[in-house]
């Protein structure tokens, strides 16, 4: 599935009309999130049913369109369904109930309730809540596919204004050239990775160094009356400040990951489990800004488009043992280099690391004749968030 975004160019008016289908969606979701709550054995066909109910009954739910009702439940399920298998894997900790939703961003249609124009730069959208006909200002040329392929176009509501997600259903190849290259890659807070050749990628810390016009902008803003128009403007302009950190470390995530694909047939990197590891207060925002998750679900993205391996290990003692030798040198995480006390080696404790998941992924590849590539099979170019994280 690819997903292809454009910014919605119109008039206030209309803005005003997404609004409205937004918090009907969201509206939509909750409550049939309540039903299931309330009654037991509801699966998902009782929540698409609840829709037509809810539709009925209140008369700003009727005017959204149907399917998007219908997807707003789609959502929910989706909760409902990730709690449900988390429960049966007995994964350890909180298996996430799903919780209310206090405030929407986004509004999913199906097949119907919208209409691309005969050039594919306008939209119009044909439900009840008349928003009418947008201009699609982007980069991405929709004229290369077919209407049959939209499956899904989303509304998603932005700082900087209102954007759409067409969702194709298209598969992405890309030709590779196999030279049996294989690298592992350590990731860190020094250097955002290094692999098993001891080459190093600078860390870009861009939270860190937006950091100090970030907190003006949020001093500022605490300053102002709470309910004011000057609040309301400075909140926006912050807003617009994490946005576009955002945008720099998925921009910078991105063309790493492809380069790292590209230039090898096999990359191992570890299986981190970042939820626990920002528990550690000292450390988390360097590991938030840092985004190893996102830079791993791409590398797997990619695997998948060059037809390359992208294998997860087990992260431990990759920092401890050597990599010669196999010994097992216990140190601290202010320790950078590793010495090894029974063959001599020296190198920076990354680069042993490196190496240490190098070792770990290609034993777990001998044997192995199934898939080449673990990853997503969706891509959001030019958007925020991949499909299969907007599924809520």
């Amino acid at each position: 599935m690819l997903v292809l975004e454009a910014k919605l160019k119109g008039k206030q008016s209309q803005y005003n009309s997404i609004d409205e289908a937004i918090r009907t969606a969201l509206f939509i979701r909750n409550k049939t999130l309540s039903h299931w709550m309330d009654n037991k054995n509801v699966g998902k066909n009782d929540l698409q049913k609840l829709c037509a109910v809810l539709a009925h009954e209140f008369d700003f739910a009727d005017r959204l369109n149907s399917m998007a009702r219908q997807a707003s439940a789609d959502r929910a399920w989706f909760a409902i369904k990730r709690f449900y298998d988390n429960c049966k894997a007995k994964k350890p900790g909180k298996k996430g109930f799903p919780r209310f939703k206090k405030r929407g961003h986004s509004v999913e249609y199906k097949t119907s309730g919208w209409k691309l124009s005969l050039d594919k730069k306008y939209i119009t959208f044909s439900d009840g809540f008349n928003a009418g006909k947008f201009k699609l200002v982007g980069t991405r040329d929709l004229s290369f596919y077919p209407i049959k392929q939209i499956k899904r176009v989303r509304i998603v509501k932005r700082a900087d204004g209102y954007y759409c997600q067409f969702c194709v259903d298209i598969e992405r190849k890309e030709q590779h050239q196999h030279d049996g290259g294989q690298v592992g890659i350590d990731v860190g807070l020094e250097f955002f990775y290094t692999d098993s050749n001891g080459n190093t990628v600078e860390n870009p810390r861009l939270l860190r160094k937006s950091e100090k016009s970030l907190k003006r902008k949020q001093r500022k803003a605490s300053k102002c009356k709470k309910g004011s128009v000057n609040r309301r403007k400075t909140v926006k302009k912050l807003a617009k400040k994490h946005l576009k950190v955002s945008r720099q470390r998925k921009d910078f995530a991105v063309k790493t990951a492809r380069a790292l694909v590209q230039s090898s047939d096999l990359v191992v990197y570890e299986d981190l489990q970042v939820k626990n590891m920002v528990k550690n207060h000292h450390l988390a925002k360097s590991i938030s800004d840092a985004s190893w998750s996102l830079f791993t679900d791409w590398v797997d993205y990619y695997a998948q488009v060059f037809n390359t391996w992208a294998i997860a290990v087990s992260p431990h003692y990759t920092s401890q043992d050597c990599a010669v030798c196999g010994t097992r040198v216990k140190k601290s995480l202010s320790t950078r280099t590793h010495k090894c006390h029974s063959c001599g080696t020296v190198m920076h404790r990354d680069h042993n690391a490196a190496i240490m998941i190098l070792n770990k992924g290609i034993k777990s590849t001998v044997g192995r004749t199934e898939s080449k590539a673990c990853g997503q099979n969706d891509l959001c170019l030019s958007g925020e968030t991949p499909l299969s994280k907007l599924a809520e």
